[in-house]
């Protein structure tokens, strides 16, 4: 199962289940409180039959002045449940039947008992309901997402023959010099095209990472080798000494790749991108001297662009491969000044 349909199974199943959880406590407090009432009312009952034989073990007998007594309600003190009765040929004095406090809670707590495993049998019954409708709500979405991703891998892969046969034309052409910067330009291209193409596989695939030791570095170095080329007016600087980490080659590659080529593509004429490898706290900063974000803080979110060019996808899957390889990243930027990306790899150097 994917992330997302995991996210909508898990949200589906919250909304179903403390909804129906809500209204099953309402319900239960209104039986509870029912139940109570019928306890009190069965118990006024009993009284008013054992005044007449006095046969009733559970209660106490006493008599009290009738003087601003009040006859034939059940009343209620912190030691019992008492009623008064009027006795017949007598104006002076009230029967009194009481039943103890501790004997009222025990009928109480059998009461209670029996709620309490009627509300285990309604939530275990609303669990299995929550669970069915959560996988019948997420059966269309999980179709729709797959015939999607289908048909875009479909696109990916058709791509590579005419992307493959046009990088083959271009490295056969004998162009003269005035169209070196023509060919450069398509070379430009084909790149964007590729990697464009390299981020929607990441986008949509799930990873299962081939771990192995990976010379941060060197990865670096080789990216910054493509980059240049690409952006000839910028100029690279890569300070500190290397440290090596256990993930997979491709997803770094890939959060490198997005990284160094955004620092380039909106950076200014003749600007910088200075990486800093701190291999005493396995960071590494990517610094650029680019035009700066506007909403930094929604620069990791799906679709997200600040600029007519690219799809606003880069980024979102740079966060994406962090947070499965457990890689902290942190963004600050000022508009004018330029952007400044930090990775902290410190989860991938433990043994």
């Amino acid at each position: 199962m994917k992330k997302a349909e995991r996210e909508s199974l898990v949200k589906s199943f919250s909304v179903f289940f403390f909804s129906l959880g809500i209204l099953t406590l309402f319900l239960l407090y209104a039986e509870h409180t029912k139940l109570s009432h019928d306890l009190k009312e069965s118990i006024y009952d009993e009284m008013m039959i054992c005044s007449y034989d006095l046969n009733c073990s559970d209660y106490g007998f006493d008599f009290v002045e009738l003087k601003d007594a009040e006859l034939y309600r059940l009343q209620e003190s912190s030691k019992e449940l008492y009623s008064l009765f009027h006795i017949p040929k007598n104006d002076t004095y009230a029967l009194k039947i009481s039943l103890s406090r501790e004997t009222y809670e025990k009928r109480e707590s059998v009461m209670i008992n029996q709620l309490f495993w009627y509300a285990v049998g309604a939530f275990f019954i609303i669990f299995l309901i929550s669970i069915f409708f959560s996988l019948y709500a997420l059966y269309p979405l999980r179709k729709a997402l797959n015939l999607t991703q289908e048909f875009s891998r479909d696109i990916l892969h058709d791509l590579n023959t005419p992307l493959s046969a046009i990088r083959l034309n271009i490295n056969m052409m004998t162009p003269s010099p005035k169209d070196n910067k023509k060919i450069e330009r398509i070379n430009n291209s084909l790149e964007t095209i590729i990697s464009l193409g390299n981020n929607l596989r990441s986008y949509l695939e799930e990873h299962e990472y081939q771990i192995q030791q990976i010379d941060v570095k060197a990865v670096i170095e080789e990216l910054i080798a493509l980059n240049s080329k690409l952006y000839p007016s910028l100029e690279y600087k890569v300070k500190g000494q290397s440290f090596h980490v256990n993930t997979n080659l491709d997803a770094i590659k890939r959060i490198f790749d997005n990284l160094l080529s955004n620092a380039s593509k909106y950076n200014k004429e003749n600007g910088e991108i200075i990486v800093e490898i701190n291999a005493l706290n396995t960071t590494v900063k990517i610094q650029d001297t680019g035009k700066g974000i506007i909403q930094p803080q929604k620069i990791f979110e799906r679709f997200y662009k600040e600029q007519e060019r690219g799809v606003g996808i880069g980024m979102h899957i740079v966060k994406k491969l962090c947070d499965e390889m457990k890689i902290k990243i942190e963004l600050q930027s000022v508009i004018s000044q330029g952007t400044t990306i930090i990775l902290d790899f410190q989860s991938l150097t433990q043994d």
